[in-house]
């Protein structure tokens, strides 16, 4: 907790909207120019994540100054102009003592702050604040500066609400949990902004990591996401925000429970954001809850239910006008009618998913949806024709769908090279799997994810009889030495 010395945050300034950054977005959708972004990024080894709502947060004024991750890619993306000409404010007029103290000194790490006396808790980011944490988020990239003083007075003062959004944290995981014996103070804006920012991170964490490893630290934000629901809001608004954020979290979190095989668990989570959806009618989120429904219950062998569950986020998600999640949610069915053993069901379904990617990203497209593209659709289409028996398309499709996947989407690219040795060993193809089987074995230091895990162990039962082909022998040796993940309660 921080020490009555901290100097008092700065206070509430009204947001103003960053029309020279809207200009330079020009006639590109903000997906469009978010997507630019990340390749800026990635042209200069740095990390973002940045998608349509993060460029809407800048425009509308909310990010007043990005992080230091942000300003090298915004510097490159623009040469020769500073933050004030892409219409952001100096970052000392933002965080105050603590900022112009490190852009002062002349030995400061332009793309890591060192630690100094204006680190002390309570002054500065967040990231240095929580400082036990500060080696275990190095993808902390959608963290500005006014949400760090959001988070670091929530520590500050006292009340349900207050510590609840407190309980998010810098990693979207907590750090206390919300004490009920507290007096109840009413959620604001800020604290609806500290809870969407936590279903990011762990959505982030999720794509690099897989699931095993966070489902249990992701309970507690959960309760106190609930805690702040309870302890209400006086805008309706702000109230609105508070329940798609607390469904959002719930789909969050019942994705780490199905990722890392807690089916119940996560059919559990994911009626929980039904709920919610359909008590304040949040279409876009009851569409998400259903979708997530179905994928679980083609996972968990209820095909027939998947079928029905996408269905229904089609018919809500129709008035909508995403072509890409209706697109998703095809694909979710054509995962029910293959499991179901109906070829003609499953390839209507497929065609009417292509048709509808093939329309292109609109800014009606979900901000969850930042994972769906086409290696996505490759992937999910590979499932279908393995599921139906069809090993040799199943693998085609597999194949590019690895080879589509942007580098960062680790534990997606470990999850269809996995389809891919599946696909493979069971088509007859034992040296292609051991070599595919091999490559995910690799990236499982960096992923832990029990289905995949699964697919892996099924691989290796097919492979068996054929231990004296070429590299078989070697993957299995590999397998059966290499720790298992976290097991499912």
């Amino acid at each position: 907790m921080a020490s009555s010395t901290v100097p008092p945050s700065r206070p509430d300034r009204p947001q103003r909207p960053n029309l020279a950054f809207r200009r330079l977005r020009g006639q590109r959708s903000p997906a469009e120019f978010a997507a630019l972004v990340r390749r800026a990024a990635r042209e200069i080894d740095e990390r973002v994540s940045c998608d349509a709502r993060y460029i809407g947060r800048v425009e509308a004024g909310e990010i007043r100054c990005p992080n230091y991750a942000y300003e090298r890619v915004f510097l490159h993306m623009f040469p020769g102009r500073t933050l004030t000409d892409l219409g952001f404010a100096p970052r000392s007029s933002v965080r105050g003592r603590g900022a112009r103290m490190e852009e002062e000194a002349p030995l400061a790490y332009p793309g890591r702050p060192t630690r100094s006396s204006a680190d002390a808790p309570g002054a500065g980011e967040t990231r240095r604040t929580y400082e036990p944490y500060d080696t275990q988020d190095p993808y902390d990239t959608h963290h500005d500066h006014e949400e760090s003083d959001v988070l670091r007075r929530a520590f500050m003062t006292g009340g349900g609400a207050t510590v609840a959004a407190a309980s998010l944290g810098p990693l979207g995981f907590a750090l206390e949990a919300p004490a009920p014996e507290r007096p109840v103070r009413r959620a604001s804006s800020s604290h609806a902004g500290a809870l969407e920012e936590a279903v990011r991170r762990i959505r982030l964490l999720d794509d690099r990591h897989g699931a095993d490893g966070l489902y249990r630290r992701a309970a507690t934000p959960l309760r106190a996401a609930y805690a702040l629901l309870d302890a209400g809001a006086t805008r309706q608004a702000t109230v609105d925000r508070l329940h798609s954020g607390a469904g959002e979290l719930a789909i969050s979190v019942g994705w780490l429970a199905h990722d890392s095989g807690r089916f119940d668990d996560a059919r559990s989570h994911y009626a929980e954001a039904l709920a919610t959806a359909r008590m304040t009618g949040d279409h876009a989120l009851e569409a998400h809850a259903f979708c997530n429904t179905a994928f679980l219950a083609r996972d968990a062998g209820r095909p027939r239910e998947a079928v029905r569950a996408a269905q229904a986020a089609q018919r809500v998600a129709r008035p909508l006008g995403s072509p890409r999640l209706m697109s998703l949610l095809a694909l979710r069915e054509a995962g029910g009618w293959a499991g179901l053993a109906d070829r003609t069901g499953c390839e209507q379904a497929l065609a009417r998913a292509q048709a509808l990617f093939a329309r292109g990203d609109t800014d009606a497209d979900p901000e969850w949806m930042s994972f769906y593209g086409e290696a996505e659709l490759e992937g999910l289409e590979a499932q279908c024709w393995s599921t139906l028996g069809d090993w040799p398309r199943a693998a085609r499709h597999a194949r590019r769908a690895a080879d589509l996947q942007d580098p960062h989407f680790t534990r997606n690219i470990a999850l269809y090279t996995a389809e891919l040795a599946d696909d493979l060993a069971r088509g007859g193809r034992p040296d292609e799997a051991a070599a595919a089987g091999l490559r995910v074995l690799n990236l499982l230091s960096q992923v832990q994810s029990s289905r995949i895990q699964t697919m892996l162990a099924g691989t290796a039962r097919v492979l068996l009889p054929h231990r004296r082909a070429s590299g078989v022998s070697d993957f299995l040796e590999k397998h059966a030495s290499t720790p298992r993940g976290v097991t499912p309660a």
